[in-house]
């Protein structure tokens, strides 16, 4: 019955490097069909993206700004706290000098006025005691 076949050596080999061939090609990948609106889906994907960075930017621009205005408003309440306290200090350093050289003006006119030196450093002492 072999020789029905008609197979020999050379016939064998053939059968067997197209049957390893099929095997083969049965593993190989495919080619997928491919969306013709896949150029268009990556072109949305890159607008979007873009979208999104802008979104973001404004508003980091914004906050940005906003941390401005309150760093300004912090900066400009302590320039006019400031100022109200060197205009306290400067009345108050006004109001010393005006009790000093009144109380100064007092000492001169116990001077000319008393006599005795017991005299002027007792009216001296009650007016710094009290």
């Amino acid at each position: 019955m072999s020789h029905l076949k008609n197979t020999g050596f050379a016939d064998r080999i053939s059968s067997q490097q197209e049957a390893k061939k099929a095997m083969l090609a049965k593993f190989k990948a495919k080619p997928t069909v491919q969306d013709p609106d896949f150029d268009k889906r990556e072109e949305l994907r890159a607008a979007e993206l873009e979208a999104v960075r802008a979104a973001r930017a404004e508003a980091k621009e914004v906050a940005r700004l906003e941390a401005l205005a309150r760093q300004e408003e912090i900066m400009a309440a302590k320039r006019a706290e400031r100022k109200e306290r060197k205009v306290a200090e400067a009345a108050e350093q006004r109001e010393r000098k005006e009790v000093k050289a009144q109380a100064r003006e007092e000492l001169r006119a116990l001077g000319k006025t008393s006599n005795s030196k017991a005299d002027r450093a007792h009216q001296w002492a009650s007016l710094w005691s009290s």
